[in-house]
């Protein structure tokens, strides 16, 4: 255990280390930038489209949960490529999972993106 007393400093500090990473995902991960896209189009349709608090705070669960996981699978591969820079079957096991649970987040958040906008969508274009 740390005997280390805390510090607001260096809680505060503790934020730019965040931002510093979340620079670097957008700044090297490209699929950051998909996620990023499909976030800004969900919170675009989601201020044209009126959502209620409820949904805005699903939409905003879901977007929060596929970039953290963008982020996880992004450390992941940077871990296993450093530990270990050939090739090898548990190194790809590793990369591959990180990769299905990311996946997983996306696919969850586009089935909560229909929900939410489709039934809205549908009625828009029948008015």
């Amino acid at each position: 255990m740390n005997n280390e007393h805390f510090s607001i400093k260096k809680r505060i500090k503790s934020f730019s280390y965040a931002f510093a990473g979340l620079k670097v995902l957008f700044k090297e991960e490209h699929n950051s930038w998909i996620h990023a896209v499909a976030a800004v189009c969900a919170i675009t349709a989601g201020i044209l489209l009126d959502i209620s608090a409820i949904e805005w705070i699903a939409i905003i669960i879901v977007i929060g949960m596929v970039i953290s996981a963008e982020i996880v699978n992004s450390s992941l591969e940077r871990t296993a490529d450093f530990i270990k820079a050939e090739r090898d079957d548990r190194k790809r096991d590793i990369k591959d999972l990180g990769a299905a649970a990311v996946l997983i987040c996306a696919i969850t958040a586009a089935i909560i993106g229909i929900i939410i906008f489709l039934p809205k969508l549908i009625a828009l274009l029948a008015a």
